[in-house]
C-alpha cells in the first residue's frame, strides 16, 4: 500500500493555494477589465469573458495529468462556479435601444462614418494623389493635383467590402479602371452632383435621421441631399433619379431600407467603382449602443456584378455642438469649374 508523504502533501497544499490565489486575482482583474469595455459592445464583452475563463480553466497548471491534479481540477470547478454569475450578468446586459412611441427602434440623430470608404470601398495602399502618372523614377501626381501636396494625398485603407473585392464582370472591371483613370473629370462628386445610395452614407459629411411613427427622413449635409423613405413598398419608381426611391421595413429591431430607381451616373467612391441603372440596394441599420449603428448595404446588379456583394461599417452619433449639422452647399463652389469658360473673358 502506498504511504502518504507529509512533506509532499504539504507542498501540494501550498501549490494549490498559490494557484487558487493567482487564478482568483486574475479573474477579478479580468472581470473589472471586461466590465470597463464600452457599453456599446455587450456581445463582445460576454464572448471575451467566456474565452478568458475557458483559457484559465484549460491552462497546463490546471489540467496536469495524474491523480494528484484532481484537487486542482476540483478547485478550478469551484472557481468557475464562483465566477459563473458574471457570465450570466454579461449576457443579461444586452443593449436596449431607445424607441419611438410605436415601439420601433429610434435612429434619430446626426451620424457620420469615421473611415475613408469614399476614397475606395476596396482595400488600397496610400499614394500621393487620387490620380497618378508615370514619372522619371516612378508614379507622380497628375499635373492638376501636384499643387495640393499632402492635402491631396490618399491614405491607405483596409476597405469595407465583405470578402475584400467587388465582384465585377470582366468587361465591367475594365470600365471601372477607365473611370479611375479619369476621376477628375468623371466623378460626380467633383461637380457636386447628388451622391446616390449608399455613397451618401459614408461621404466625409454628416447626415441626420428624423424618425417618428409616420416619418423616416434622411437629411444629408452634402449638397443638400435628402431622402424621404416610404414606410411601405410604393412599387416601381416612376423615373430614375440621383437618390432613387427608398422604402423601409423591419426585421426585428433592424431597420431595412430598399432603394431602386437610381440612374447610372452615381459612383460608389472616388476609385471609379460604379453600377448600372438596374441596381438594387438593401441597407440594414442596427443600433449597437447609444452612439453607434452597425450599417451594411448589399448591392445587386446583374449587368455589372457576378453576384450580390455587401459593405459594412459602423456609424457614429455626433453629440454636443457637433450635432448641429451645417450644410455643405457645394453647388456654388463648383460654378467656376463648370461655367467659368462661359465668361466673356475667361480667367487664366
Amino acid at each position: 500500500m502506498e504511504r502518504s508523504n507529509p512533506v509532499t502533501n504539504k507542498k501540494l497544499t501550498y501549490a494549490k493555494s498559490d494557484v487558487l490565489i493567482g487564478i482568483t486575482a486574475h479573474l477579478i482583474a479580468v472581470t473589472f477589465m471586461v466590465r470597463r469595455l464600452d457599453k456599446e459592445d455587450e456581445e463582445h464583452r460576454s464572448m471575451s469573458f467566456h474565452r478568458l475563463l475557458a483559457a484559465f480553466l484549460k491552462s497546463p497548471g490546471l489540467e496536469s495529468p495524474g491523480p494528484k491534479s484532481h484537487g486542482l481540477k476540483s478547485s478550478s470547478l469551484s472557481i468557475a462556479l464562483l465566477f459563473g454569475p458574471f457570465l450570466g450578468l454579461a449576457n443579461a446586459q444586452a443593449y436596449e435601444p431607445p424607441r419611438t412611441a410605436d415601439g420601433k427602434v429610434d435612429f434619430s440623430g446626426v451620424w457620420q462614418v469615421l473611415n475613408t470608404a469614399n476614397n475606395n470601398l476596396e482595400p488600397q495602399g496610400g499614394r500621393a494623389a487620387q490620380m497618378m502618372r508615370e514619372g522619371p523614377a516612378g508614379p507622380v501626381p497628375v499635373k492638376e493635383l501636384v499643387a495640393l501636396g499632402a492635402t491631396g494625398a490618399v491614405p491607405a485603407s483596409l476597405g469595407v467590402v465583405e470578402g475584400g473585392a467587388i465582384p465585377y464582370k470582366e468587361e465591367a472591371l475594365a470600365k471601372r479602371d477607365e473611370n479611375a483613370a479619369n476621376w477628375i473629370t468623371q466623378d460626380p462628386e467633383v461637380r457636386c452632383y447628388l451622391p446616390g445610395i449608399p455613397r451618401a452614407t459614408y461621404m466625409p459629411h454628416p447626415f441626420q435621421i428624423v424618425q417618428n411613427e409616420g416619418v423616416l427622413f434622411f437629411n444629408y449635409s452634402y449638397a443638400g441631399a435628402v431622402r424621404n423613405v416610404a414606410l411601405s413598398d410604393p412599387g416601381p419608381a416612376p423615373i430614375d433619379s440621383w437618390m432613387g426611391e427608398s422604402w423601409a421595413r423591419w426585421e426585428d429591431d433592424t431597420l431595412v431600407i430598399t432603394t431602386t430607381g437610381q440612374h447610372d451616373r452615381t459612383w460608389f467612391d472616388r476609385a471609379g467603382n460604379y453600377h448600372s441603372d438596374m441596381m438594387t440596394v438593401v441597407e440594414r441599420f442596427t443600433r449597437t449602443s447609444d452612439h453607434t449603428i452597425d450599417y451594411s448595404a448589399t448591392m445587386t446588379d446583374e449587368q455589372v456584378f457576378t453576384r450580390p456583394w455587401t459593405i459594412r461599417m459602423p456609424l457614429y452619433k455626433r453629440v454636443g455642438n457637433d450635432a448641429n449639422m451645417l450644410k455643405f452647399d457645394c453647388v456654388e463652389y463648383v460654378e467656376e469649374l463648370m461655367y467659368g469658360h462661359l465668361r466673356k473673358e475667361p480667367l487664366d
